[in-house]
């Protein structure tokens, strides 16, 4: 299972970025890395970016990229904006597909939006159609999503903070797992850390940190 993750525009795409000056990228990017981490602990998954940290990726180049490595699914990652760049009430989350509505595009935009829904509480806007290049030029099953106002102030505010971020990557990478049937890797590499106290104290004190956290946390002595 080969997928390509888009996250839309560049650091420096002109106007792309909310009122107080937020860019776009930064989320999308964000998302992307998230997303990519998750779908690594799936089995038999393979997953390639199309954007760049260095440039605005031109979309000709993204596209040709994506039809090259042959891949079986491309979702591309935006935050949306309304209106002439200030804040105003426009507000949720909508997923696009090609006009055509291709069976499958259909079926994993429906998940996708499903899924952010569930997961971050906002607006329901819907699946909609539209000519974008990247659902036009894409020869596999293609999505593009937007996650959330930047040009809503409350939204704004949740695009920028690492947990709104994670529950749209967890969201993507769910709907992506149930459409295509993917399963987690059985084994997952587990790494241990080792420290050394002179006082029996602070070793419980860290190990009451880490096991608040979630971790196991053993004192040998």
């Amino acid at each position: 299972m080969k997928i390509l993750l888009d996250a839309g525009h560049g650091y420096s795409t002109p106007g792309k970025r909310s009122p107080d000056g937020m860019r776009e990228y930064e989320f999308n990017r964000a998302v992307a890395g998230l997303a990519k981490e998750m779908l690594g602990k799936y089995q038999n998954t393979e997953v390639h970016f199309v954007h760049s940290d260095e440039r605005d990726v031109p979309l000709a180049e993204r596209t040709a990229l994506a039809n090259r490595q042959n891949a079986d699914c491309y979702v591309s990652i935006h935050a949306n904006a309304y209106g002439t760049g200030e804040w105003n009430s426009a507000g949720g989350i909508e997923t696009y597909v090609y006009p055509s509505k291709p069976r499958e595009a259909l079926a994993l935009a429906q998940k996708i939006q499903r899924n952010l829904i569930s997961s971050t509480g906002l607006r329901d806007r819907g699946v909609k159609t539209a000519d974008f290049h990247v659902l036009r030029e894409t020869k596999m099953t293609a999505v593009l999503v937007e996650c959330g106002f930047m040009t809503n102030k409350e939204e704004a505010s949740l695009l920028r903070t690492p947990i709104y971020r994670k529950r749209c990557a967890q969201a993507i990478v769910k709907a992506i797992a149930e459409q295509y049937g993917l399963r987690k890797n059985d084994k997952i590499k587990q790494y241990k850390v080792q420290v050394a106290f002179s006082e029996k104290q602070l070793a419980e004190d860290l190990a009451g940190n880490l096991k608040k956290d979630g971790f196991n946390a053993t004192i040998i002595e």
